[in-house]
């Protein structure tokens, strides 16, 4: 029992997380400030070298192991748009435009968390209907928004 909430708190649920965790996998691949303000500035339209020295203020040896990295796991893949020498610019590859939710919505939450009324804000509109962009995450059945308490946690095998 706990002296500030006089009702009892809940059991946790006991939850095998089964081995690869996907979450810890993305984090492993993601899970770093750089490499999410990578991947923003290339979802802005940005994919030369240069132009993500300039806007990130990133450190260069830094940029070429988060590119480098971002290669790697096939979220981004390398393109020569230059010879003698050659110069490369980096795509987004499926891997990487699946992200763009993840974006959108963790641009959301920090609009709404972390950011005051009088911060300047970026604003997305969905180019087919003019309606500023609100990411929701739905039920791909039933087509209904979800919250983390409309969810049940299932371990399936191989």
């Amino acid at each position: 029992m706990n002296q500030t909430n006089p009702r009892p708190e809940a059991p946790l649920p006991e939850v095998h997380r089964p081995e690869p965790d996907a979450v810890k996998r993305a984090l492993d691949v993601l899970g770093d400030r750089w490499t999410f303000l990578v991947l923003r500035e290339v979802f802005f339209g940005v994919h030369r070298y240069g132009f993500f020295v300039r806007n990130l203020g990133i450190g260069r040896n830094v940029l070429a192991a988060r590119l480098s990295a971002l290669v790697d796991n096939g979220v981004l893949e390398r393109v020569r748009y230059r010879t003698d020498p050659d110069w490369y610019e980096y795509r987004l590859t499926q891997a990487g435009r699946d992200l763009y939710p993840v974006i959108l919505t963790l641009k959301a939450w920090a609009d709404r968390h972390l950011l005051s009324s009088a911060d300047p804000k970026l604003h997305l509109r969905h180019s087919s209907c003019g309606a500023e962009l609100a990411p929701i995450v739905i039920c791909e059945s039933c087509r209904e928004p979800i919250s983390a308490t409309e969810v049940d946690l299932l371990a399936t095998t191989a």
